[in-house]
């Protein structure tokens, strides 16, 4: 039996105001080629199917899409709800769906989907507020609640299992776009939570990563953040019988990259030609903040989203707060630009600022 891991598709983010959903398309794409190509049986999604609660209706379109061309190739497809969707929604008509096995209500998580002789368990993203109570834990914690699970999981007759689960294990590398989930209790889980079963295809990190030989996360399949730059996303194929596991690449319809340095350097050193189509976040590190900066960049690097400044040497020291009371308002900004770049405010620049400031005044005046 062949099982192909993903999960973390966020199906309506964005980056930086910019849509995905054309990436998140070619993803999809790509997964029901790798499906037929390599003539998997069973496709797993361990949670956050979408980005919200209430996603959008071109991203549960391209939801809906996904599942119907799976169903077509004669795949079953095992889904999780994660710490982004609502389970609900997501679980609405969970019963009255062939090949689709939707798995959101933590008293299920130890009812196994039986495929091939394989038991298939969908373990929700668990909330500990919502069921230590209801489960009798002796902690409020994802550990308590994981292991609670677990437990009636490994107790099951079944002779193959694999786990679907959407956790933080102690030793996973974060990224910068994925939600805490610490709020109800201790977020980490204990790797050996996990113990006792064939495979565990885990969801929530967003970078792949291997925490032992059956326990993984497959990562997100596109990059959601700048920390994500230089990973390579996709899926892992598990081949059940043969017990062999390798890494799927998905496509890149755009890299991201992280640059730094000074502005003219940027612009001009050809050793930068490579990220003149990548999703840029910049740092410039000139001592005075360069004029127009974004928009020079954009010449060279019509992606840049994010420009930061960080200037050599730790920038202009802030001794002492400017003194604001009493002193005219186009005074107190003309300071403020001299401070934050370094240098006075030109002609033209000032005439602006002037404007803008008049332009409140009368606002506040009506």
């Amino acid at each position: 039996m062949r099982v192909l891991h993903s999960s973390d598709w966020h199906l309506g983010r964005s980056f930086h105001r910019e849509s995905l959903l054309g990436a998140q398309a070619a993803f999809i794409d790509h997964l029901v080629e790798t499906v037929r190509d390599a003539r998997v049986d069973v496709v797993l999604v361990s949670g956050d199917v979408y980005d919200r609660a209430l996603p959008p209706v071109d991203a549960v379109a391209l939801f809906d899409e996904a599942l119907a061309r799976l169903k077509a190739l004669g795949v079953d497809t095992v889904v999780i709800s994660g710490n982004h969707d609502s389970a609900v929604r997501l679980g609405f008509g969970a019963d009255l769906m062939e090949r689709v096995h939707l798995r959101t209500v933590p008293d299920r998580a130890w009812e196994p989907v039986m495929i091939g002789g394989v038991a298939f368990f969908g373990i929700p993203y668990l909330e500990p507020d919502l069921v230590k109570a209801r489960w009798e834990l002796a902690e409020r914690s994802h550990t308590a609640a994981l292991s609670y699970v677990m437990d009636r999981i490994r107790a099951h007759p079944a002779e193959r299992k694999v786990v679907l689960a959407h956790a933080f294990v102690t030793g996973g590398r974060a990224s910068d776009s994925e939600r805490d989930i610490s709020v109800g209790g201790v977020a980490h889980v204990p790797l050996s939570v996990f113990d006792g079963v064939d495979y565990v295809a885990l969801g929530h990190l967003h970078g792949r990563q291997v925490m032992s030989e059956t326990v993984r996360y497959s990562g997100s399949p596109i990059a959601y953040s700048f920390s994500e730059a230089g990973q390579v996303k996709g899926s892992w194929l598990v081949d059940l019988d043969a017990g062999s596991v390798e890494f799927v690449p998905a496509p890149v319809p755009r890299p991201v990259g992280v640059l730094r340095g000074r502005l003219d350097d940027l612009l001009t050193d050809p050793r930068y030609a490579g990220y003149e189509d990548h999703w840029l976040q910049v740092t410039l590190t000139d001592p005075v903040r360069p004029k127009e900066a974004m928009e020079r960049l954009r010449r060279r690097f019509p992606h840049t989203l994010v420009l930061n400044f960080d200037p050599e040497g730790g920038g202009r020291a802030q001794a002492h707060r400017p003194r604001i009371a009493g002193r005219a308002e186009i005074d107190v900004v003309l300071d403020f630009v001299r401070e934050v770049r370094g240098e006075p405010a030109d002609e033209a620049e000032a005439r602006l600022a002037a404007q803008a400031v008049e332009a409140c005044r009368l606002e506040e005046a009506r």
